[in-house]
């Protein structure tokens, strides 16, 4: 068996296995993150990005340079901006979604005479990367339908230096384009039915919108990631973790739909007696995660019922029976968790939504400036919040940042 043949069986096997774990993965967010990493270590290519087919245009969703990313501090991650580009054949992934052939191209500074589509080269201008080979593969279901593009740029060979993608490129990404749109689109229904659930909440409250709770979602697993990786915890675990908080998070008001209406929906702050009833919502969120069937609804469960607590054992819940309303154990009244009784998760979930909310539009307030907002999470440091985690969220700021424009709410 051949050196070249043997390594291209070696990756297709690679391919196979990659199938079988990204079909674990359930938030479409951390797949597509996943997918994007995975498939760029196979082909071998510096950078890469993938978009997302909405409505007549590619928007994308995650990016990665593998060479910028050396240049930045440890831990930290590359800011990409978020943009969408029109479904036609002007631009070499606009020209892969709209005729689904893939374009493998050595150049894209020397594209073919008579191409329709062109490079638009101020993206290496702002970067200060220069693309050359560029492999870009439509993504699309058993049915034809296309779900996105996946695109790879300069292929790094054995040598070091940038080199054309290969045949045997594209057929590896091809299969594997061909079997992750399976494990996209479940996990694209699986998000589905998690923002059907919040639009019934919505329907209640109408602060909890998908932009909001996928916002507080993507914050939460940037502060998470940050965290687990300050503190040594394996990649496993991380990857695990980040799958079912991002999921999790997004549920972090759903008790919401046991409040009246009347209390909801006030266009006003609410006075003792409505915030006390509004107080319960924690609680019964909680109940529907009760009967656990896997470890989502144990995080689901403790984010549900805790991201109130505060940090000083202000907040609410406590420590209370969550289906008898009692205090727990011996305690003859409610107290508040406080400090590192509060779990993880509903520290980091508390410092996503609070973020959110003050820099978000209410009925009964404006939204607040950025500088403000900023301002006000520094002086909860301590009280309201985690004192390490305030720290890392300010640490992974500009990649919060980056998250709130991708969900921004519609106007």
């Amino acid at each position: 068996m051949s050196g070249d043949y043997r390594a291209d069986a070696e990756k297709l096997l690679d391919v196979i296995t990659l199938d079988s774990e990204l079909n674990k993965i359930k938030d479409v967010d951390i797949l597509l993150e996943r997918i994007l990493t995975e498939a760029r270590r196979v082909v071998q290519a510096d950078a890469g990005s993938i978009y997302i087919k909405k409505a007549d245009k590619l928007a994308i969703s995650y990016a990665q340079n593998a060479s910028l990313q050396r240049k930045l501090p440890k831990g930290n991650k590359l800011i990409y901006k978020f943009f969408e580009v029109p479904i036609d054949k002007k631009s070499i992934s606009g020209y892969v979604a709209a005729t689904g052939e893939l374009l493998n191209i050595s150049d894209v500074y020397e594209l073919p005479e008579g191409a329709p589509y062109g490079y638009n080269k101020k993206y290496d201008q702002l970067s200060g990367y220069r693309s050359c080979s560029m492999l870009t593969i439509p993504l699309k279901t058993n049915n034809n339908d296309l779900l996105g593009v996946i695109q790879f740029i300069n292929k790094i060979g054995c040598d070091g230096v940038i080199c054309p993608f290969t045949r045997e490129d594209e057929i590896l990404v091809t299969h594997f384009a061909a079997n992750v749109t399976v494990a996209l689109q479940r996990a694209q229904m699986t998000r589905a039915i998690l923002l059907r659930m919040i639009s019934m909440a919505e329907l209640r409250d109408p602060k909890e919108t998908g932009p909001h709770v996928n916002r507080v979602a993507g914050f939460s697993v940037e502060i998470y990631e940050k965290w687990a990786l300050n503190h040594g915890v394996s990649e496993d675990e991380i990857q695990r973790n980040r799958d079912n908080l991002r999921m999790a998070a997004m549920l972090h008001d759903v008790g919401k739909v046991a409040i009246s209406d009347l209390i909801l929906k006030k266009p006003a702050r609410f006075n003792d007696e409505e915030y006390e009833i509004m107080k319960t919502h924690t609680l019964s969120g909680a109940k529907l995660f009760v009967d656990n069937h896997s470890e989502l609804d144990d995080i689901a469960r403790e984010i549900v019922l805790t991201h109130h607590e505060n940090w000083d054992g202000s907040g609410y819940p406590g420590y209370v029976d969550i289906m008898t309303n009692k205090p727990l154990g011996r305690r003859k009244k409610v107290v508040g968790r406080k400090g590192t009784e509060i779990p993880l998760f509903g520290r980091i979930v508390a410092i996503a939504d609070v973020y959110d909310a003050l820099r978000s539009k209410r009925v009964y307030k404006e939204a607040w400036s950025e500088d403000d907002v900023l301002s006000e999470m520094r002086s909860m440091r301590g009280t309201k919040f985690d004192p390490e985690l305030v720290d890392i969220f300010f640490e992974v700021l500009p990649s919060i940042q980056t998250i709130a424009e991708k969900y921004a709410d519609k106007e």
